[in-house]
């Protein structure tokens, strides 16, 4: 990341020089890949944050070592950000100087590690979003997928039938929704939407949300999302849950999801207003979504996740930490 000696020291490169491999994601609103160039440029105060969420910079950073087979290391941090979304200096400078002093001296107590875990700035995720990530590192570094993976696949195909899902890994959903390009899963999910219980369904859509979906999925989540608003009987929680699985579609088809969802009376619970303004934001710039009648205030404000997995929040440490076991039930 920093390859100049005389290059101001930033975080990401202080951790590269331990001869670890550095990759950045967001875990804000979604759980999203940073480039080490914009994540850098970031670091200098050049760029603003690509995705800010209360005013913070909220990331993993993760440590892999290219001849390791060893779990990457994942840190877990939020820096503060100025009004225009740009770094606060002095976070960053911190933490620099912490790890300097640790390394300058060998009677140190606390180790890099440590550093990182217990420092003002480190947070820890919520279990999906921990599932999640692991998902993505995993393909990003082109290691297997979970033990839930085989289990998830085979019920997205319909073989045990539509009403077992109770044993089906939250880990095996995201694996796949993080996959769509292999072992045919864009398809298998595409035929699944229509015939998911809402349970499923909607843990299924927190993980989608993460990822732009095959144009396939895309519109039979369209379609799905068309069926639970004519149908009056749907719950809010179903109809939040459908558009952020399609959150990241085109433009055209989140805006008129939108539209749809502002026309229903049920637009008026607040976690489909948070669904809006926490992960469709995008298309809210657009003049013909901006001028729909609402239910309430929307902007970029954004809100976090809307449906955490049900248990402890996961601890800072290895990717291997989120290998959920059970769907969630909000």
């Amino acid at each position: 990341m920093d390859t100049d000696a005389n290059a101001p020291l930033t975080l990401g490169g202080f951790l590269e020089r331990t001869g670890a491999r550095l990759h950045v994601y967001d875990m804000g609103r979604r759980v999203s890949p940073i480039t080490t160039e914009l994540f850098r440029a970031f670091e200098l105060g050049e760029e603003p944050y690509p995705w800010p969420m209360q005013q913070k910079a909220w990331f993993a950073l993760v440590q892999a070592y290219p001849d390791s087979d060893s779990e990457p290391l994942i840190w877990f941090l939020r820096f503060d950000l100025d009004e225009q979304a740009r770094l606060v200096l002095a976070t960053r400078d911190y933490l620099i100087h912490r790890f300097v002093e640790i390394a300058s001296d060998p009677k140190a107590e606390t180790d890099l590690g440590q550093a990182m875990r217990d420092n003002p700035y480190a947070f820890a995720p919520r279990e999906d979003k921990m599932a999640n990530l692991h998902a993505q590192v995993h393909r990003d570094l082109g290691r297997g997928v979970s033990q839930y993976y085989r289990h998830a696949r085979n019920y997205l195909g319909g073989a045990p039938g539509w009403g077992q899902w109770s044993f089906v890994g939250y880990q095996g959903l995201a694996d796949i929704a993080a996959r769509q390009d292999q072992d045919n899963n864009a398809a298998i999910l595409t035929d699944a939407i229509p015939h998911l219980p809402d349970e499923p369904l909607i843990a299924l859509c927190q993980c989608l949300e993460n990822h732009v979906p095959a144009p396939s999925l895309a519109e039979a989540l369209k379609r799905r999302l068309e069926q639970a608003v004519s149908n009056g009987q749907s719950s809010p929680a179903l109809l939040a849950a459908l558009l952020r699985g399609q959150s990241q579609a085109s433009l055209e088809q989140v805006a008129h999801a939108i539209t749809r969802l502002l026309a229903d009376p049920r637009s008026a619970d607040p976690e489909i207003l948070a669904a809006i303004d926490g992960r469709a934001w995008e298309s809210l710039a657009r003049p013909a979504v901006a001028r729909l009648p609402g239910k309430t205030g929307l902007g970029r404000g954004g809100t976090g996740g809307l449906r955490p997995v049900r248990g402890r929040p996961a601890a800072h440490a290895r990717a291997a930490a989120s290998r959920t076991g059970g769907i969630a039930r909000g």
